[in-house]
């Protein structure tokens, strides 16, 4: 018994198969469904090449697109099946390679509509799959020297291959592209649940590479150089920034009332200033002739907020949450404030919070926070850009010199380097809301957050919300 393939092409990149059983009077409910080359599950059709089910599909997906490298403890050749899939994803991925999935009928900005539309497997060397394993390709593709991001040989975006399991079907979240999908596992998920409540969705829109790297078998590294081409992108970056106190005056008089709109007036300037620096920033950066002028033009107004809340809770937060707060204290709302305060702002106002605490406890260098700017400046999720493939391969460049410069600054803190990167987007949804809070409410929102970080790191909605009227210290 054997079945004859139709084939039909679908939105996906994938060739959908419809079997019509020729048999001695069985059913197609009584004929054995054609199985998954990968893992024997029940396939679904024929997905970049090969004869396979929707969960292999998705699994070399996700992994080609976000050029994952993956470890085996083991032999290299552990068994595949629907149970045991899970347990190695190195091995799963070769035999993805090995049955000739076709990796190039995958777009490279993970949308729907496969570049290659032919039809069966597709051979590769020995050489070739080695090099697609060990992630030199994607390495190369960033533009950095092979021998940068490893450690004796090893990879160090490995994956933890025993006790990782996607589950039934992974939860598709967005990264890069709101179409491609991540599988979460324990480590990324504690990551999650450190942020007060952000949507999945939301919170992980642009990290190209974060949750290969959260995989990772996360050990401390052996202390070294930090290699001479990050050494000089970072001076680059470092050089970029201006790093002299804000020119904005924050002192009053003692004994003096400042009203909501003159705390406004002053939030005004600072935003100004820092939006100020923000572009002057952007133009000293060594990349910025590599932008056309509706790129950069784009990019700035698609993450300007983002800069100014990143520079104020690292370069800028003694004064932002120094002076600027001692200013705020001598600023008492009214009743009609309290009562208008806004579940947006009360939002905003718990995460700018927990945020500050995140980074103290971090105490981000400006080497880092340098490198965490400029990766969130070059996104690639906006409608309008020219030139897509240029600015993912610059935000890769960054991305891997902060690694570096994470592993070589602090090589017992294995974990340092996703925690920071699991920053940006809890910033970027911190802007996002910001813009749903009314203007008369923002005195409130910044006297509430500034003064509940200053005095009282630990504080959130309760101990705030009891020191909003007055300015006595949580607790006193």
């Amino acid at each position: 018994m054997f079945p004859s393939i139709t084939t039909q092409v679908h939105e996906h990149g994938e060739i959908r198969c419809q079997a019509a059983w020729r048999s001695s009077g069985l059913s197609d409910d009584q004929a054995d469904p054609r199985l998954c080359l990968i893992c024997g599950d029940r396939a679904t059709g024929l997905h970049y090449g090969i004869i396979s089910c929707e969960g292999c599909k998705g699994f070399f997906k996700r992994s080609i697109c976000n050029k994952r490298v993956y470890r085996c403890s083991r032999d290299k050749n552990c068994e595949m099946s629907r149970k045991q899939r899970n347990r190695c994803q190195y091995c799963r991925l070769l035999k993805c390679l090995q049955m000739g999935m076709n990796r190039k009928a995958i777009r490279e900005d993970g949308m729907p509509g496969g570049r290659n539309k032919s039809i069966g497997p597709v051979e590769i060397s020995n050489e070739e799959m080695e090099r697609i394993m060990t992630g030199q390709e994607f390495k190369e593709d960033a533009g950095l020297p092979e021998h940068t991001w490893g450690n004796n040989g090893d990879s160090d975006h490995s994956s933890a291959d025993n006790g990782v399991s996607e589950g039934n079907q992974p939860s598709p979240v967005s990264t890069l592209s709101s179409s491609r999908s991540l599988e979460m596992n324990g480590y990324t998920a504690t990551y999650r649940d450190q942020y007060v409540g952000t949507p999945v969705s939301s919170h992980y829109q642009f990290l190209p590479h974060l949750f290969g790297y959260a995989q990772s078998v996360l050990r401390p590294t052996l202390a070294r150089s930090l290699y001479p081409q990050s050494q000089t992108l970072v001076s680059q970056l470092v050089a970029a920034e201006d790093l002299a106190p804000l020119g904005t005056p924050m002192l009053i008089e003692d004994g003096y009332r400042v009203t909501q709109g003159e705390l406004f007036a002053l939030l005004c300037r600072l935003a100004d200033e820092l939006l100020f620096r923000q572009i002057s920033w952007i133009k000293r950066l060594p990349f910025f002739c590599e932008l056309s002028i509706e790129d950069y033009t784009l990019l700035l107004s698609a993450t300007w907020q983002e800069l100014i809340l990143l520079s104020s809770l690292t370069i800028y937060s003694g004064q932002m949450f120094g002076d600027l707060a001692n200013v705020t204290t001598k600023y008492s709302p009214s009743d009609y404030e309290l009562q208008g305060f806004s579940e947006d702002g009360m939002d905003v106002m718990e995460r700018l919070i927990y945020l500050f605490r995140k980074f103290n406890q971090l105490k981000v260098s400006n080497e880092e926070y340098a490198c965490m700017k400029a990766i969130n400046f070059l996104t690639q999720d906006i409608r309008g850009l020219t030139n897509v493939s240029q600015l993912e391969k610059l935000n890769k460049r960054y991305w891997y010199v902060c690694q570096d410069l994470a592993e070589y600054k602090y090589p017992h803190q294995p974990k340092r380097f996703p925690e920071i990167m699991m920053c940006l987007p809890e910033i970027r949804h911190i802007a996002g809301k910001l813009v749903n809070v009314p203007l008369e409410q923002l005195p409130l929102l910044f006297k509430a957050v500034l003064h509940s970080c200053k005095f009282s790191p630990n504080t959130l909605r309760a101990d705030t919300i009891s020191c909003l009227t007055t300015g006595l210290i949580p607790g006193n």
